[in-house]
């Protein structure tokens, strides 16, 4: 089996096919690496002047590494094999979008320090219980979720109530799972 390749490796490789510093870039697609990125290793504090960065589509296990991305915007880690939003705080002043769709997570503790945040894409994950749920409404911006495919909306989504509960929970929200949320009068 190929060993992994590192996010050094990967972003050598992308100066090397685009001609440019990646220290001076302000959107990094790092996604679908073969053999795929396993680490999100130090290299990452290079790229202080990102605002975008797609690590999707690898497997990464652990959110690290985010400490020298001030300004950081957009951060999507979609198809991976992460188990918790731990690690995000570096970038909880920034961020503005996380995209988590289809990777392994149960939990959303770590969430609270996006102050932020406004799009959040954490579909197809394992989201069961409406504790977990709630931690979303502590986010001052969040506008937009897709949560469609968690055990949590599947099971309410079967029930016909999920729009409702899921939008009672958390107030501030304009979409959710692609679909305008309407407040009536008495909201």
């Amino acid at each position: 089996m190929a060993k992994a390749t590192t996010v050094k490796e990967a972003l050598a490789k992308l100066e090397e096919k685009s001609g440019e510093k990646v220290s001076q870039c302000k959107s990094i697609k790092l996604y679908s690496q073969v053999p795929p990125i396993e680490k999100m290793d130090a290299s990452l504090s290079t790229l202080s002047l990102c605002e975008k960065l797609s690590l999707s589509t690898n497997c990464i296990e652990k959110i690290t590494n985010l400490n020298g991305l001030k300004n950081l915007k957009i951060l999507s880690l979609g198809r991976n094999n992460i188990k918790s939003l731990n690690g995000l705080e570096a970038v909880g002043e920034t961020l503005e979008e996380l995209w988590m769709s289809y990777n392994l997570i149960e939990k959303l503790k770590g969430i609270s320090s996006m102050k932020k945040l406004k799009v959040f894409y954490v579909s197809n994950n394992l989201v069961k219980d409406w504790g977990e749920f709630v931690r979303l409404a502590d986010l001052p911006c969040l506008a937009d979720l897709v949560f469609v495919g968690n055990p949590l909306e599947e099971k309410h989504s079967a029930e016909g109530n999920w729009m409702d509960e899921a939008s009672k929970r958390v107030p501030n929200l304009r979409k959710l799972d692609g679909t305008p949320v309407i407040k009536t009068e008495g909201d």
